[in-house]
């Protein structure tokens, strides 16, 4: 294997460590490799702003006690009554859902890309390319991994205290959802195969664009960089932040949309217990019942949770792709358009 690839990320270990790891994954199909890449770096970047994502859900579904709230104070309040733990509830749900959807986000993204390359070059091999190729992977993640987000969504919702006593989020309205099997089986007797898809027209309708706009972004940032500092880490955490970012401004009402269709049969009284017939819907009568500031509301700490979420996942998956032996994605990109 060529010595030129590991030295991507001199720095963190020598060359001959890198040899000698990347021969241990020859013979692997280079999409084993991408789908080994995407997952640890959803995983990793999950787990980092996990505190930051529950938050955020507590804010979009307006769970009592805590949309008024700052993010310290809304922390701080999870401490108190669920301890340390509390912060990283329901990111185990999400781990476990990020990890495949991730895996396959990057992954679908590269085979899309490579087709589209292939198949139609007069499209040429800019980051337009990305942008088509990033919108079809992020629908194809999403429809295979959608339930398990609905269960980290339920998951995360639910604020109980140390003595085990629902507070907030329920009232004696449903029992307490006891891990992802729990949350998975009572969806299922309540709405069947369909009421694992609750929320997932909005959340289509926001991935396209925006893992489209993410991808494109990102690639159209990293090529406009001397070739000099593209393999630099910090100009790869700097392209992934605003990517994200430039991303999730256009696509977040279409998040609350999803989240507050994801806890519909959970919100007690005061939410009126909507069921939003549709994404439209949902958009329409937040406006409506809930004023346009809500479509809004919690995108303040999704900047927070965003920048490092997207710097880590795209130099994680960079880095670690370099590490398994993979070219650079505009490498990539140069070598099939002329092949």
């Amino acid at each position: 294997m060529d010595s030129s690839q590991g030295s991507t990320i001199a720095g963190f270990v020598d060359n001959a460590s890198i040899q000698r790891k990347q021969s241990s994954f020859d013979g692997v199909p280079v999409y084993v490799k991408e789908l080994i890449a995407g997952g640890f770096a959803g995983a990793l970047s999950k787990t980092a702003v996990a505190p930051l994502e529950r938050v955020k859900i507590l804010w979009q579904t307006r769970t009592p006690g805590f949309h008024s709230l700052g993010v310290y104070e809304s922390m701080n309040k999870l401490v108190k009554r669920e301890g340390f733990q509390g912060l990283y509830k329901g990111n185990g749900a999400g781990v476990i859902r990020i990890v495949p959807y991730a895996a396959l986000h990057f992954m679908t993204y590269e085979r899309y890309k490579s087709w589209i390359l292939n198949n139609y070059p007069v499209l040429g091999s800019g980051p337009c390319i990305d942008l088509l190729a990033g919108s079809a992977a992020g629908g194809t993640s999403v429809l295979c991994t959608y339930p398990l987000d609905l269960a980290r969504t339920k998951l995360a919702y639910q604020v109980v205290d140390t003595r085990g006593d629902i507070k907030d989020g329920i009232r004696g309205v449903q029992p307490t959802h006891n891990g992802i099997k729990g949350v998975l089986t009572s969806v299922y007797k309540e709405g069947g195969a369909r009421g694992l898809y609750r929320g997932a027209g909005p959340t289509l309708t926001g991935i396209l664009p925006y893992a489209g706009l993410k991808f494109y972004m990102y690639e159209k940032l990293k090529t406009n960089l001397p070739e000099e500092h593209q393999k630099s880490i910090v100009m790869r955490l700097s392209c992934g932040a605003l990517a994200g970012l430039f991303g999730q401004t256009l696509t977040y009402p279409l998040d609350v949309v999803k989240r507050q269709m994801q806890v519909g049969s959970l919100q007690n009284a005061s939410h009126e217990n909507v069921r939003y017939k549709n994404t439209i819907d949902g958009l329409r009568t937040i406006v409506r019942t809930q004023g346009w500031r809500q479509l809004f509301h919690g995108v303040s700490i999704n900047y927070i949770r965003i920048v490092p979420s997207a710097a880590i996942s795209f130099t994680t998956y960079d880095m670690t792709k370099s590490w398994l032996g993979l070219p650079p994605q505009q490498q990539k990109s140069r070598s099939v358009s002329a092949a």
